[in-house]
């Protein structure tokens, strides 16, 4: 089955470009130029990806973003920002955007990073799929591929996080980053590193991705954001995973 991505554009003339250029990477889409159409698609049809531009009629961008985070929480949403409206960009990944694009940009861009956040969700519906499978032959829920440093628990199989024997609910994308720190705790990555290896790209200009992923995860797991035990920032170098903060 194809992948399906819904674009949600009120310009038509660039909906339709990115509508050209998904189908030559075999992916069907739908677009719809109304926010609150695009909303009521996205949460009625299931869609592999939503692309969100910002300025919409009716309901914006950041709108649609925070409720489709809140009624589909592994929805996979790529928001479309202008160049020059920063704020709207830090704004969409704060409510739960899993990347933006600024326009204009280039196809290839494009297209890699549509690719990007399918293997994602390909990978995630795959790892569900196999554990289903394993559950109902087994009738157990035995975990062999969990990390687990001092209270906190990252279970791969399940996609599941637990702190201090309380679940933490995460988007896709930020379990991927806690696990990514997880397997490699008290290293040090800068935010290219972590673009390269949890987002599957190296572009300069895109370090608000991770800093608002950083910045989400906090809000989930520290008790003080302000003074971080866990995911801290290492001055002028990146983020680490701080073993010792989750004993």
């Amino acid at each position: 089955m194809k992948d399906k991505v819904l674009i949600v554009e009120d310009e038509f003339d660039i909906a339709n470009l990115i509508q050209v250029h998904l189908s030559e990477l075999d992916i069907e889409s739908d677009i719809c130029c109304h926010g609150q159409q695009g909303l009521e698609q996205a949460l009625k049809q299931n869609y592999q990806l939503v692309m969100l531009d910002v300025m919409l009629p009716g309901t914006n961008g950041l709108d649609i973003c925070r409720q489709l985070r809140q009624e589909k929480p592994l929805q996979s949403i790529l928001m479309l920002t202008s160049k020059t409206s920063e704020t709207d960009r830090i704004l969409g990944l704060e409510l739960g955007a899993d990347d933006y694009m600024t326009k204009p940009f280039s196809i290839r861009e494009l297209q890699a990073r549509v690719r990007t956040q399918l293997r994602r969700v390909h990978a995630l519906s795959t790892r569900n799929e196999v554990n289903e499978k394993k559950d109902s032959l087994n009738g157990t829920k035995q975990n062999n591929s969990s990390t687990c440093i001092g209270k906190l628990l990252v279970d791969q199989r399940y996609h599941q996080v637990t702190y201090k024997d309380s679940a933490i609910n995460l988007t896709s994308t930020e379990f991927e980053l806690l696990d990514f720190l997880c397997k490699n705790p008290n290293q040090v990555f800068s935010r290219a590193q972590l673009l390269d290896g949890v987002w599957g790209y190296n572009h300069s200009g895109y370090e608000h991705t991770v800093n608002s992923h950083i910045n989400r995860l906090r809000n989930k797991l520290e008790e003080d954001c302000a003074n971080p035990q866990i995911i801290q920032t290492v001055w002028g170098v990146g983020y680490k995973l701080n073993s010792a903060g989750v004993i």
